[in-house]
């Protein structure tokens, strides 16, 4: 009909029809040349584009698309591999795992920017020595310092007034023009996962001089896409790299059976695949959801736990509804590197301490939080409870470690009347001075946000805890938790690498400010964190990783919840789409089918 209409227009207006044949054609050759275009959101405003500054998600996502460390992960490998990204092979290891040598490949460029004056920039060994130097920067106060600190060897020297980019240290040096040579102190089994983390990716110092405080608005990189437009906190436009050095995607030894048809269709082909992402910041669940079921995104990680009837059915088991099925929707269940916990203000009056009477206090908590209500009713089947900090899939993981913190609100109720904590006349419990005791729990003004309010105040009033609830933006509780001003909050932490000591660092007192949101520090705990620190994954160190997970349950600075189990989704158009257990995106291997869309 519509072929028809279009064929009696053109002759009404005088024109030649070409047939239906060439009409065909013509059709075909503008899908062919239509470009391929990945559709994609972030769930919150990037804060800016500077690698060693950055530290949110939304920021993170966009890095490791722009910026380049010396090492990246095997995107189909299980478990997780890390392969080389810019240097021709994996380091040379030598001096008993001090000394790690690195061959960058030559020729590669960062993308052009007036910082260059016209001229093609190309990446050396001392641009990698500049961008690690700069997690030092006192002026740049970078979140990610922890990873090098006190771990270079002569490192101590850039410390405070002593920081100059011009001093050599003999823990971070270029050899030759493609060759960096790093130095540690001790050896340390996770070093090379810090070189894949989008916080060592390699900058230009001209650029970085250029635009001083305003770098982080100026991302000039060596990765596969680079900055198209760009509305803060809005819309930003990734167009493919037309520098990025040549990139075929070839499969290592470890992919799993279900993941070698994936395997086959990306053997050989040049990476990035699309020339363009475009990606909205989407903050609302709901607009998030309806985005992609009109087909607005083409793909969607994580559906919310609000959201979750709109696409799932009723069954026990996590099964994609049948209308959507139809369209060629598609559900992948993925096991997240990440817990979600509630801690605790170890360093606030009412709440923290070491006394017999607050440790009882926050085992209370911790006993009457009802995980299986959480994970049946709020999570819809998709998570799994925490056992200890570390989910499943991260090295030092013990599948057969059990909490001794189960759900016993009888026995909350009894511990907290053992060391004092009366119920008063209104039916709440005071403190054992006799004070009005009320906990303050910070939270997030969304659905999820209020559907978990409404489960704290019922556990935590079933055994006569009064909570009241103060609604925040989350970039709000982390500052206020970093002052220390914050009694009590629920979040989450994803791996930045898959290792246990990514997790129990959270926990680890020299980190409180920092990580350490709850500010625990109990010295049984810290020196057995730091005994761990020095290990590989071996059985050693899993049972300090345990003994840590007892004491944490002893002394409860944390409620342990969940390890979610995310409900992916992707459209029927999306190609050789995997979701990676550490990586944030899969925009440089995934592919879009214009024809289907």
């Amino acid at each position: 009909m519509l072929g028809a209409a279009l064929l009696a227009l053109a002759a009404a207006s005088g024109a030649v029809s070409a047939g239906p044949a060439a009409m065909s054609g013509a059709v075909t050759a503008g899908l062919a040349a239509t470009p391929h275009v990945l559709h994609a959101f972030l769930s919150t405003g990037e804060t800016g584009l500077d690698p060693a500054v950055a530290s949110d998600l939304a920021s993170l996502s966009l890095l490791e698309n722009l910026f380049d460390p010396l090492l990246r992960y095997d995107y189909l490998a299980r478990p997780v591999r890390l392969q080389p990204n810019t240097v021709s092979s994996m380091p040379t290891i030598d001096e008993n795992g001090l000394r790690y040598t690195f061959h960058l490949k030559p020729g590669m460029v960062f993308s052009p920017d007036p910082a260059f004056h016209g001229t093609r920039r190309e990446v050396t060994a001392q641009d990698y020595v500049y961008s690690l130097m700069r997690l030092y920067d006192p002026a740049l106060k970078s979140p990610w310092l922890f990873l090098l600190e006190g771990k270079l060897e002569g490192d101590s020297a850039l410390k405070g007034e002593g920081f100059r980019y011009d001093r050599t240290i003999a823990g971070l040096r270029a050899l030759d023009k493609y060759t960096l040579q790093l130095r540690l102190t001790a050896p340390d089994p996770n070093f090379l996962f810090y070189l894949a983390i989008p916080a060592t990716g390699v900058v230009a110092r001209e650029v970085a001089d250029a635009y001083g405080s305003q770098f982080g608005n100026h991302p000039v990189g060596t990765g596969p896409f680079v900055m198209g437009e760009w509305k803060h906190s809005d819309k930003i436009t990734l167009l493919a790299n037309p520098d990025f050095r040549p990139t075929v995607f070839h499969a290592g030894p470890d992919v799993a059976p279900a993941d070698r048809a994936l395997a086959a269709s990306l053997e050989g082909k040049r990476l990035p695949l699309v020339q363009r992402v475009e990606v909205k910041i989407m903050e609302e669940y709901q607009s998030r959801m309806l985005g992609f079921l009109n087909g607005e995104f083409d793909y969607l990680e994580q559906v919310p736990e609000s959201m979750k009837d709109m696409v799932l059915t009723a069954d026990a088991t996590p099964t994609l509804k049948p209308e959507l099925a139809r369209k060629g929707i598609a559900l992948t269940p993925f096991p997240v590197l990440q817990t979600y916990y509630m801690w605790m203000n170890m360093d606030d009056p009412l709440i923290g301490g070491y006394s017999k009477d607050k440790v009882a206090l926050r085992r209370a908590i911790a006993l009457g939080y009802n995980g299986a209500e959480d994970i049946a009713l709020l999570k819809k089947g998709l998570a799994l409870p925490a056992q200890t900090p570390l989910p499943p899939n991260v090295r030092g993981y013990d599948p057969t470690f059990r909490s001794p913190t189960t759900y016993d609100p009888a026995l909350a109720r009894a511990l907290l009347d053992r060391y004092g904590y009366r119920l008063g006349a209104d039916g709440y419990r005071r403190q054992p001075n006799g004070q009005p005791l009320t906990l303050i729990m910070h939270t997030e003004p969304s659905t999820v946000g209020r559907l978990r309010d409404e489960l704290w105040r019922k556990n935590l009033n079933a055994i006569g805890l009064r909570v009241e609830f103060k609604s925040d933006k989350k970039t709000e509780v982390i500052k206020a938790s970093r002052l220390g001003k914050v009694m009590m909050f629920e979040t989450n932490w994803i791996a930045d690498f898959p290792d246990g000591d990514n997790f129990y660092q959270l926990l680890y007192g020299p980190n409180s400010g920092r990580a350490n949101y709850a500010r625990f520090n109990l010295p049984a705990f810290n020196e057995r964190y730091e005994r761990a620190s020095k290990l590989g994954d071996s059985p050693e160190r899993t049972r300090l990783f345990n003994e840590m997970a007892q004491l944490l349950h002893a002394y409860a600075p944390w409620v342990l919840l969940t390890h979610p189990i995310s409900a992916d989704l992707r459209q029927p158009w999306l190609r050789h789409y995997q979701r990676h257990p550490v990586e944030l995106t899969t925009w440089r291997y995934v592919d879009v089918e214009p024809r289907t869309r």
